[in-house]
């Protein structure tokens, strides 16, 4: 039976962040537990109701990734047993929905590929037909397919505050352009 975790209380390490789905624990100077929650995030707003798995869902997605991208570039796994940082009271809190990962500088800038006209990107559209610099054709509507999938990356906001959708020229702006 999945555990559901709205919201994480592990007592035994201090909590550095509480994200839109994620609670970030330091694990001494160099290590961060990153728990993720059941918590549902859209348009940068947290629902109310948890969903039952999803935290186990989202990390086993992104340990598949970071599997198979392992050979392509780095990553932040340290590759030890997140279990092993915790309480045994608190274990069943990080069992299958937490990472424990190198404590690294993050990069600013968050990667989105769109495939559909959806959510802050139909609200660009409407304003100027394009959606982070992309241009797009005319008479497109709300979560239409759209001709080829484009990239529409978003710099990463405050907590609290919402990200926004930036062009490719900012990104490299932001972080070089060998990163970009």
């Amino acid at each position: 039976m999945t555990t559901t975790v709205h919201t994480s209380s592990i007592q035994s390490l201090p909590l550095l962040a509480r994200g839109k789905v994620r609670d970030n624990y330091a694990v001494g100077e160099d290590r961060i537990l990153m728990v993720a929650s059941d918590r549902l995030s859209a348009f940068d707003v947290i629902m109310g109701e948890p969903i039952p798995g999803k935290g186990e869902i989202l990390t086993k997605m992104a340990l598949w990734w970071f599997d198979r991208l392992g050979a392509l570039c780095p990553n932040h796994l340290t590759g030890e047993a997140p279990e092993s940082v915790v309480q045994p009271g608190e274990v069943a809190q990080v069992q299958g929905r937490s990472m424990l990962v190198k404590r690294l500088k993050p990069i600013p800038v968050e990667a989105v590929v769109r495939g559909y006209l959806a959510g802050s990107g139909w609200k660009e559209y409407q304003a100027n037909r394009q959606v982070c610099g992309v241009p797009l054709p005319e008479g497109l509507t709300n979560s239409a397919k759209l001709p080829r999938a484009i990239f529409t990356p978003a710099a990463k906001a405050a907590a609290g505050e919402h990200d926004e959708n930036i062009s490719y020229d900012r990104v490299v702006e932001i972080v070089g352009p060998k990163l970009a």
